[in-house]
């Protein structure tokens, strides 16, 4: 039963970090002229674009590694790969709650911390 709640979690951040990721690669024009305004007031108002690469590539890695985990562990009980797709979701998490409160976006940083539950009770089931 542990195995079914934990595939369910890896493909709920999975499908949360692709999507994440998706949109930021299709519409990184977009994404970049809004984080500037929102990072107006902060040490990262010059290192948006890096910023959200850095972001880009810890959000696919992350989504990538969950569903690799979900497939492993329903094929043979593995669990490597889904443990590393939540600790990286975690830290991906952490980077972004670091941002909205850099940018005291309180509202958004609250939204983060719902993410971040599932993603600390995967890594918790899977280790």
């Amino acid at each position: 039963m542990n195995n079914i709640a934990s595939i369910l979690i890896l493909i709920f951040l999975a499908v949360t970090f692709i999507q994440s990721g998706y949109d930021k690669i299709f519409y990184w024009k977009d994404n970049v002229s809004w984080l500037k305004e929102h990072f107006a007031k902060t040490q990262l108002k010059n290192q948006v674009p890096l910023a959200l690469f850095n972001i880009l590539v810890l959000e696919l890695i992350s989504g990538i590694l969950c569903i690799v985990g979900s497939i492993q562990l329903f094929l043979n009980s593995g669990r490597e790969f889904g443990l590393y797709g939540a600790i990286f979701s975690c830290i991906t998490l952490i980077m972004l709650l670091f941002g909205q409160r850099l940018a005291k976006d309180y509202d958004g940083a609250r939204t983060i911390a719902i993410y971040f539950i599932p993603a600390v009770v995967a890594v918790y089931w899977l280790n």
